[in-house]
């Protein structure tokens, strides 16, 4: 087992791990909507399933939300 920090959190995984795979475990909402840091870098929704995780890693699910109005 291995450890890495979701969202902050310690979390205890087994390797070898990719980004989608760890979404997938996860059941991360709308997984469509999120944006994903591995280390504090953004990853390309198109490498999720080649990005490796590994022991301390960072990695964070972000949503970008609209809002407001206009008067």
């Amino acid at each position: 087992m291995a450890k890495i920090y979701v969202n902050g959190d310690a979390q205890e995984v087994s390797l070898p791990l990719n980004v989608s795979e760890l979404i997938s475990q996860n059941n991360v909402l709308q997984p469509e909507m999120v944006s994903v840091q591995v280390n504090e870098e953004f990853a390309e929704r198109e490498d999720w399933e080649k990005i490796q995780l590994n022991e301390g890693d960072k990695v964070d699910f972000l949503y970008f939300m609209g809002g407001g109005s206009y008067v």
